[in-house]
Formats: C-alpha cells, structure tokens, sequence
C-alpha cells in the first residue's frame, strides 16, 4: 500500500478480534515510530507495548483512576468505554516523552517550547504507528483518554516522563466507513 492510500484507509478501530499480532508485525509498528522525524533528532519518546496477562493489570490501573475521577464528581468522557477497547486490544503501546514533565508541574517558557516540539515528534512517531498499522491490515486506535490515570498507569508501568498517549493494536473486527471531514476550504488558507 502507498502513503497516500494508507492515509485514507487509516480507521480508529474500537473492535478487535481474539487474534495475537505476531511479533514480526510489532516489530514493524515500532520500528516505523522510531523512524519518525523528531526536532534537533532528540527522539524524545519510549514505547512501553502491554500485551498478554499484563493487559488485565493495565485495564485494572486505568480503571482505578476513572473511579477516583467520578468519586470526585467528575466526568470522564469515554475513558471507560476506551478500557473495553484496551481489554480486547491484542496489545497496547504507552508513548512518553522522556523529556516531559507531567502536566501539573510549573515550567519555564524554554521547557514550554522544548516540550512542544518533543511532542508533536511523538505525534508523528504515533501517525507512523497507526500508518505502519493500516498498510498490515492491523487495526488501531490512538487513545489521550488515558491522560485520566497519568498517575496511576505511570506508578503501575514503573514509567518516568511524561505520559503523552497510548495506541491499542488489534485485528480488526469492525470496518468502520471513513469519518466526515471538513472542506478544505475551510481548514487551509493559501496567502
């Protein structure tokens, strides 16, 4: 599959058939987020991949923290519907900045910027993930809803940095039609 294909056939997949993926194939996810461009080269991410047994301990984790969260009466979106999805994902890859802060700390205007670029190279890290995804026929779905549980998925991964996202992986078991998008006329601007 070309780039250009894979773009347009990319889906966020929320349904995964009981299938592991081989580790050849993750190999390949990971290899291609670790060739994504990053600012001054600094690769500012680390890729912590959750799979087998260990998913029930990562899903109990995330749990955790969107009860604390509604104890506190607080809503949580659609972080425990994102739970459903990780428990059946074959696997889940954590991306953090190893440069980050986690969101509450203070920083100074030089860690804003530096922070900003490590971040959108982790963005591109992730799209590369999803792309690689798509072109071996391997469903995924980029997930910020576990911004929720920063704490408790840090404490439980034994993770330092800055928790950015995390990226499910599976065979799909859904093939969801493409999600409207907006005109570009209404999202470019050409001076």
């Amino acid at each position: 599959m070309n780039t250009i294909k894979a773009i347009a056939a990319r889906r966020s997949i929320r349904s995964f058939q009981e299938e592991e993926l081989s580790e050849e194939a993750v190999m390949q996810i990971l290899t291609a987020a670790s060739q994504a461009p990053s600012g001054k080269n600094r690769q500012p991410w680390r890729f912590v991949v959750i799979r087998g047994e260990k998913r029930a301990g990562m899903v109990a984790a995330f749990r955790e923290a969107i009860a604390a969260f509604k104890s506190r009466g607080e809503d949580t979106g659609s972080a425990g519907w994102t739970a459903d999805v990780m428990e059946r994902a074959s696997l889940t890859v954590f991306v953090f900045n190893v440069h980050g802060l986690d969101p509450w700390l203070e920083r100074s205007t030089d860690q804003i910027f530096q922070e900003l670029v490590d971040v959108q190279s982790i963005g591109a890290a992730i799209e590369n993930m999803l792309l690689a995804a798509t072109d071996l026929g391997i469903g995924s779905l980029w997930i910020a809803d576990v911004l929720y549980a920063v704490t408790e998925l840090k404490v439980w991964l034994k993770e330092e940095g800055q928790l950015v996202a995390a990226v499910s992986f599976g065979v799909p078991g859904e093939a969801p039609d493409a999600r409207p998008r907006k005109p570009l006329r209404e999202v470019a601007r050409f001076v």
